[in-house]
């Protein structure tokens, strides 16, 4: 999965500075909305306070500033091949709640495409507490990302029998993860990967073979594949 922002819907990158710029509409007495400057301030602000270390962060905004969308990844220490990260975005017209989501790649797309291995929304009502939600979403995270490395650790021990990756493949295809002409690709990829380090036959490699394959498609084809290789490889939780 992309572990980043996709702004492909007239969305631009800004930084965190531009976020301060732009105005919050006026609650009302059912709705408050959430000044997206607070969400990055506090989001980033309790990571950095928690000792995590900030490997990037990105930032987007639709054309008129209601929408912000936005993606930190933090460095795990020893786990160089992958990244831990939290996607989350924000809204002033009532389009869609406040959202985090977290995992070892997530999707955050100006698209509404939204998603990792765990989510978590929050409606902008009256008695949204952001303050108290963002700590603690947090405080679910070192435990949801050990969890995450353990099972990509277990996928990386289990060594697929012969023909067992073609299974998994077609059980990822009837679940419409993939589409059926992109059977043969995703094996080929595994069988001769482009990356020296998936060649292993193992699961984790398999999925990396997936997601490989699953680069050319379009943001909202790209969320069903991760979503389904989720559940077939064992990887997702439920939201909260």
């Amino acid at each position: 999965m992309s572990n980043g922002l996709i702004l492909h819907c007239g969305a631009a990158r800004v930084d965190r500075d531009t976020l301060r710029t732009i105005p919050t509409p006026d609650p009302t007495s059912s709705w408050r909305p959430v000044p997206h400057a607070d969400v990055a301030d506090l989001i980033t602000g309790h990571a950095l306070a928690l000792g995590y270390q900030i490997e990037n962060e990105q930032y987007g905004l639709n054309p008129t500033g209601t929408k912000l969308f936005g993606v930190l990844r933090f460095h795990p220490e020893g786990h160089p091949e992958h990244s831990r990260a939290l996607g989350f975005r924000n809204s002033h017209d009532k389009t869609f709640a406040l959202g985090l989501t977290v995992g070892l790649r997530v999707m955050v797309c100006d698209n509404l495409c939204f998603g990792g291995e765990q989510t978590l929304h929050r409606r902008h009502t009256s008695r949204i507490e952001i303050e108290a939600l963002i700590p603690a979403a947090f405080a679910m995270l070192p435990a949801r990302f050990l969890d995450l490395e353990s099972k990509v650790e277990r996928l990386k021990e289990h060594f697929l029998e012969e023909d067992e990756e073609k299974l998994l493949v077609v059980r990822a295809a009837e679940r419409g993860g993939i589409p059926s002409g992109d059977i043969l690709a995703v094996l080929k990829e595994f069988y001769a990967p482009r990356h020296e380090e998936f060649q292993p036959p193992n699961a984790w490699n398999l999925y990396n073979a997936f997601t490989e394959t699953a680069k050319k498609y379009s943001p909202e084809r790209a969320d069903l594949c991760y979503r389904t290789l989720g559940s077939v490889f064992g990887l997702v939780q439920q939201a909260a």
